[in-house]
């Protein structure tokens, strides 16, 4: 038979165990208090760095100066004041029309009579011979044949096309004829942001009639007696023209808006509206032209 085999039992090992325990526990509260004081520290350096430099996110702006696009624009007290004899739901007849933007223009200069015309499609464009253009005399600058005797104010050389070069542009009009077109080409970056660039479309570029320097004059007589261009914007339908200044009598004025929607043609257009150059804005009935 083999020995028996005598488990002892030590009295002291439940005492050893509970020491062992409590040891650890001991240890691990240690470890979490000097956690906890790494973690406060931390967060202590974060906010005073953001006291120093506080980050986007953490920048808070009065409201008072946050603006949000679908807010109501702010106007001035004029504005205010003479919207008040407006009926805006409204649309005037001609005469009614040009003599209310009259009544609402607060300018204290000799205001112009705008007109702000939505069209059923983009990329309408043509000439229009107002009968009652007033206002800026057109400073022209003419290139081609005959141009001393064209009645233009400046007349085009390779000097000029270098001063153009420079940035120097003190003129509102360049009419030509196709010859010179190559040499303003160079240009092109200088003029056509500022809508200069002669083009075909706006009777700025014209060949000599018959040979002779007549069809450069016409271009020029036309343009000086009120003769100018409309266009839909590049991104919009949307037509704004200049049409007389309000000085001039509500006759003259109607018949320049009457000749320019003849000429745009009324199925292309789809809304009118007449206004000052401060002032608001008058819808136009269609029905009555």
């Amino acid at each position: 038979m083999g020995k028996t085999k005598i488990k002892v039992i030590d009295a002291s090992q439940p005492e050893v165990e509970k020491k062992k325990a409590s040891k650890k526990a001991e240890k691990q509260t240690i470890e979490d208090r000097k956690s906890k004081v790494v973690v406060e520290d931390r967060e202590s350096k974060i906010e005073e760095k953001e006291k120093v430099h506080p980050q986007p996110s953490t920048i808070k702006k009065p409201s008072s100066t946050i603006h949000h696009p679908s807010s109501k624009k702010v106007r001035s007290k004029k504005y205010q004041q003479v919207i008040k004899d407006l009926d805006r739901t409204k649309s005037y007849t001609l005469p009614e029309a040009v003599d209310m933007v009259k009544k609402l223009s607060y300018a204290k200069f000799n205001a112009t009579l705008e007109a702000h015309i939505n069209t059923a499609q983009t990329g309408l464009r043509g000439l229009v011979s107002l009968p009652y253009a007033s206002g800026k005399k057109l400073r022209i600058l003419a290139f081609g044949k005959g141009a001393e005797q064209s009645g233009a104010d400046l007349v085009g050389t390779d000097e000029i096309i270098e001063r153009i070069s420079q940035g120097k542009v003190d003129f509102d009009l360049i009419i030509t004829t196709p010859e010179w077109m190559p040499k303003l080409a160079k240009v092109a970056k200088i003029l056509g942001p500022k809508g200069l660039m002669p083009n075909p479309k706006n009777g700025t570029i014209t060949p000599p009639a018959g040979g002779s320097a007549d069809g450069l004059k016409k271009a020029i007589e036309g343009f000086q007696a009120g003769k100018t261009e409309y266009k839909t914007e590049s991104k919009a339908p949307v037509v704004h023209l200049a049409l007389g200044k309000l000085s001039q009598p509500t006759d003259e004025l109607s018949q320049n808006i009457q000749t320019l929607l003849q000429t745009i043609g009324k199925t292309r257009i789809k809304k009118v509206s007449l206004a000052p150059t401060m002032g608001p804005s008058v819808k136009l009935d269609l029905t009555t032209i």
